[in-house]
């Protein structure tokens, strides 16, 4: 059973999860950057920066994946009313990486430009919790599911409804499943 504090508190090592896990949210855009290059930016020093973009907060990812399943111990979690955020990807593909992947980076200007856009594109991502949307994931065989507690167990939880990370293709209301705590409101389900 997951106490009021557990769920309501996020850690500040959580909280940079959240923001490492936005980025490796973005890595495929940043590896497509590596490939195309800029022409104001000399690419020894923008494909470097791309590829540590891409690969240090997945790598933080996976750390914290790694932590949890080894050293916490997964959550029992009530699963109540669900719905597959499948979508939430679609999303993702078209609103972010297609329009900045197209972007020109040959002047000063398009450079800033860009940048100021995808700081926006990350303060959203925090913002409003969409950190869990990963093409790595998908990639992986998961899927995405946001739960609502159950009617019951309002008191253990908050209202807001909680990511879970699963293989599996439907979960049902009631259910009992056991879930590491990937971050405050993302769980990744123990037996995936």
């Amino acid at each position: 059973m997951i106490s009021p504090r557990d769920i309501r508190e996020e850690p500040e090592s959580l909280r940079f999860l959240r923001l490492m896990m936005v980025l490796s949210s973005l890595s495929p855009l940043f590896v497509l950057w590596a490939i195309r290059g800029a022409e104001i930016v000399p690419d020894k020093y923008f494909v470097t920066a791309c590829i540590l973009l891409a690969t240090i907060p997945t790598t933080f990812l996976a750390m914290r994946i790694l932590r949890v399943k080894k050293g916490e111990g997964p959550l029992n979690l009530t699963i109540g009313p669900s719905e597959d955020r499948r979508a939430d990807a679609l999303v993702y593909l078209f609103a972010v990486l297609l329009p900045f992947y197209r972007e020109e980076l040959a002047t000063c200007t398009d450079l800033a430009a860009m940048l100021v856009a995808l700081s926006f594109i990350i303060f959203l991502f925090w913002h409003l919790g969409l950190h869990h949307i990963n093409v790595l994931f998908a990639l992986a065989g998961y899927r995405m599911f946001a739960i609502s507690p159950p009617e019951s167990q309002q008191q253990y939880s908050t209202k807001e409804p909680f990511v879970m990370i699963t293989r599996r293709r439907y979960l049902e209301t009631g259910e009992r499943v056991m879930a590491y705590r990937i971050s405050s409101a993302v769980y990744l389900e123990a037996t995936s």
